[in-house]
């Protein structure tokens, strides 16, 4: 199983699109909690699904269960809370909705998990990513 992770912020179109193309990905879920925002440029809800099925010939769908909750995301980015309590948090969070049992095995395999950040490092994507690589077993992980 591959999963890929990706963030859009300091790319331009061009480059997001090819990522996503010469993966050979074939869906992108959209692990954001606000998917429409007017930061996310090309990357708003809408605009998402349309470029990435006409450019890349991938499906678009957006899954609030691998998304971080409103006050863990403020707490996070307007209240100082630490990145190694957050990530504490946003696994615990995980675990509770038994992501790894309620998310379908064939939505994700092949698929990219799509959030803001420029990289993965400090990213819920990449949690996301390695939480169900440790659940599911024969994962391999790429960060685009």
């Amino acid at each position: 199983m591959n999963i890929f992770t990706i963030g859009f912020t300091k790319k331009s179109a061009r480059t997001f699109f090819t990522l996503i193309r010469e993966s050979g990905a074939g869906r992108l879920i959209d692990v954001r909690l606000n998917n429409v925002s007017q930061l996310a440029g090309f990357a708003k809800r809408d605009d998402l699904r349309y470029l990435l099925s006409e450019l890349c010939a991938v499906q678009y769908s957006h899954e609030l269960l691998l998304a971080p909750t409103q006050e863990m995301l403020d707490g996070y980015k307007k209240l100082g809370t630490s990145w190694r309590d957050y990530e504490q948090q946003f696994l615990h969070l995980l675990g509770e909705r038994h992501v790894e049992n309620v998310i379908p095995v064939g939505l994700v395999d092949n698929a990219v998990l799509l959030c803001s950040e420029a990289t993965a490092h400090q990213c819920h994507r990449r949690l996301v990513a390695e939480y169900l690589a440790d659940h599911w077993g024969g994962v391999s992980i790429t960060h685009l």
